[in-house]
């Protein structure tokens, strides 16, 4: 059984095509799982969860998506965060904002959890080290543990008292046999590794393994999106280089 893993899509409809499109026509996807910050940033947040929506995604909450829902304040944000959360609610309708308040900020599906940050924090926790994944691991019993949030692929395995980090720009399958692991699929909507490619990840349950795809898509579209829509520039522009 192969998972489709995404994250971090920020409203970026032109990248979630192109990865949807790119994992239907490689791999036989059975689900779809998503791990928060479906919205904010980006210029199209109602297709976006109406995409989301029509292939089925199961789908936990992310910071982003709490504070356009209401149920967190932007405060913390910074002001180009704050500002597109601002801008995502006024052109939302009470549907979207409902589906958004409804997400849960954890979920298990087949011995795997999700959620956005971490364990301990969903919300608000990185997982950018060995320390903080071994922790995260630590805290759950399932086997397996899919997180987002940082926009940066990564694979954390913990195996016979060894724990290693894989940081792979390959596109081959990794194995997480016999392991207790933390994947990271990366950002479909606004990738933060310098690489500017939409990324995602495939989980296959019964192979134990993990593939990172890296794929081109239209980011000049969603930066003329941005601007038209009256978003800071930065939003746009940081599309191109991937940070």
């Amino acid at each position: 059984m192969k998972v489709l893993l995404l994250s971090d899509i920020h409203s970026n409809l032109a990248a979630l095509e192109t990865v949807v499109q790119d994992a239907e026509a490689n791999f036989e996807i059975a689900e779809t799982w998503v791990l928060g910050d479906l919205v904010g940033y980006g210029p199209r947040p109602a297709e976006t969860l109406s995409l989301l929506s029509s292939i089925g995604a199961v789908a936990v909450a992310g910071n982003h998506d709490l504070a356009v829902a209401g149920v967190i304040s932007a405060e913390a944000f910074n002001p180009v965060a704050a500002a597109a959360v601002s801008w995502t609610q006024s052109v939302l309708g009470n549907e979207y904002l409902d589906q958004l308040r409804e997400l849960p900020a954890r979920l298990e599906r087949h011995g795997i959890t999700l959620v956005h940050g971490s364990p301990r924090d969903p919300v608000w926790e990185y997982v950018m080290n060995e320390g903080v994944a071994a922790q995260a691991l630590d805290d759950v019993d399932t086997t397996g543990l899919a997180v987002g949030h940082t926009h940066v692929p990564v694979i954390f395995r913990q195996l016979s008292g060894e724990f290693e980090r894989i940081q792979s720009a390959s596109s081959q399958p990794r194995s997480v046999a016999g392991s207790k692991f933390l994947v990271n699929p990366g950002s479909v909507g606004q990738p933060r590794d310098h690489d500017p490619r939409a990324g995602y990840a495939v989980l296959d349950l019964d192979a134990e393994t993990v593939t990172h795809r890296r794929v081109e898509y239209d980011h000049e579209l969603t930066a003329s999106k941005i601007r038209e829509a009256g978003l800071p520039a930065f939003l746009a522009d940081r599309l191109r280089v991937g940070v």
